[in-house]
């Protein structure tokens, strides 16, 4: 699905959240079931969603089968359900994955709303419209089954689900994921955010679902969790000891990549003003309202640990030394963490001249406390800890203004930062009439 950006919005990211202007799109959702070797249990799935998606779903739909280079009859069947039912479409893949299934047909879709159920509808299908229902309406971006949270009824083996909330327990110590159910075969996703996201995901198998939330959580895209019912299926063919491996190998990949700023988020960014009562702010720069909140978390972190690493140095050696050496700690991990967070200047090009910068800010916070510790010791001589705290903290409010301010125009200015976001290249559309090289099962 293609999508066009609006005048004066960076390149890049991700155009405002909106309705779909339902109408005008000839199948508004595309439901992929991923197969493999699945005789015996994918004509029953398919026909039992085909009904409920008639009796039940407003909208125009399609169902895809993507068949992972199955090696028995799972093909034959493919290919009589897509003759025999109008809104079926079966494709073959001859590499297996669920990743990669998932990725060739979203890829080549052009419905706005693309979900996808594993076949043994484990997850109850009435869960199904509440799923797609806030992607189209615009309010999230993605959608998940989640088997953990509040309201969700499960059966299932202790095993498993042991298995599954240490996994989710791993993801939120590693890499603070907030979502609550990673591995719920039960996902949907809007065109305009796939057509970003998918190239950035390099797994194909079965880690690819947990790629795909971490990297839309941490590109600030909204993901809508619905509570599901759940039934274990007791034939799965997963393989829990080689997935659970798997598993880890792709955390750590995922991890690397974000701790070095590797992959672009930025183009995943909604734009400040996504909410229509935003729009109406008149006066005040372009993400200012943001910034300011980013830099007071980020200042009040940082005050915490100067304070305490002054607290520590000033147990062996003078003021004035325990100030340079807390301040010159604090304020490089000040400025790693404002770029960052609060500028949105990710990667490391240019972070040398960023953290220099930095340093001659610091230079400017250092007179200011050191002048004001010489004339605190000037007026009382020996002051108590506390009153040294107290001058501190005041001498630290008035630097951070004017540490935000030389941040804002000198260190991390708008133009830098949109030259950053406009040195991301937009990812290629696809064309929708790629979607004739599919190569479909054999009739």
């Amino acid at each position: 699905m293609t999508t066009t950006q609006p005048p004066g919005q960076p390149l890049g990211s991700l155009p405002p959240r909106e309705h779909l202007r339902l109408g005008q799109i000839t199948t508004v959702l595309d439901v992929v079931v991923p197969v493999y070797n699945e005789e015996r249990d994918l004509e029953p799935c398919v026909r039992r969603l085909h009904e409920h998606l008639v009796r039940t779903f407003p909208y125009t739909f399609r169902i895809t089968i993507a068949d992972n280079a199955s090696t028995d009859r799972t093909p034959e069947v493919a290919a009589f359900l897509d003759e025999s039912i109008d809104e079926v479409t079966a494709v073959r893949l001859e590499e297996k994955g669920r990743g990669r299934a998932l990725r060739t047909v979203w890829s080549l879709s052009e419905a706005p709303v693309l979900a996808y159920m594993d076949v043994d509808l484990s997850t109850d299908l009435n869960a199904l419209l509440p799923l797609v229902a806030p992607l189209i309406s615009g309010h999230s971006d993605l959608a998940i089954g989640s088997r953990l949270n509040r309201g969700a009824r499960v059966v299932r083996g202790p095993k498993r689900e042991f298995l599954s909330r240490a996994y989710n327990l791993i993801l939120r110590g590693s890499l603070a994921a907030r979502f609550s159910d990673a591995q719920c075969g039960f996902k949907a996703i809007r065109g305009d955010v796939a057509a970003r996201l998918l190239p950035m995901v390099e797994d194909t198998g079965w880690f690819f679902d947990t790629e795909l939330l971490v990297l839309a959580e941490r590109a600030g895209l909204r993901i809508h969790e619905v509570p599901v019912d759940w039934i274990d299926d007791p034939d799965s063919t997963v393989h829990l000891v080689r997935t659970a491996t798997d598993d880890l190998k792709g955390v750590w990949r995922v991890g690397r990549a974000l701790a070095t700023g590797a992959l672009p988020l930025d183009r995943l960014a909604r734009p400040f003003g996504d909410d229509p009562r935003d729009r109406e702010l008149s006066g005040v720069p372009g993400g200012l309202a943001r910034q300011l909140v980013g830099f007071c978390v980020v200042g009040a972190l940082s005050t915490l640990c100067y304070l305490g690493l002054y607290s520590l140095f000033r147990l062996g050696v003078g003021p004035q030394t325990a100030n340079a050496a807390a301040l010159l700690v604090s304020a490089l991990g000040n400025t790693a963490a404002n770029r960052r967070l609060t500028f949105g200047v990710r990667g490391r090009d240019r972070a040398v001249r960023h953290q220099a910068q930095g340093l001659v800010v610091f230079a400017i916070g250092l007179v200011l406390t050191s002048g004001s510790l010489a004339a605190l010791d000037a007026a009382s001589g020996t002051p108590a800890h506390g009153t040294e705290l107290a001058v501190l903290v005041a001498a630290n409010l008035a630097a951070t203004v004017l540490r935000f301010l030389l941040f804002r125009a000198w260190v991390f200015p708008d133009r830098e930062r949109a030259d950053e976001t406009a040195a991301v290249p937009p990812p290629v559309p696809h064309d929708r009439n790629d979607r004739n090289d599919f190569s479909r099962s054999a009739r």
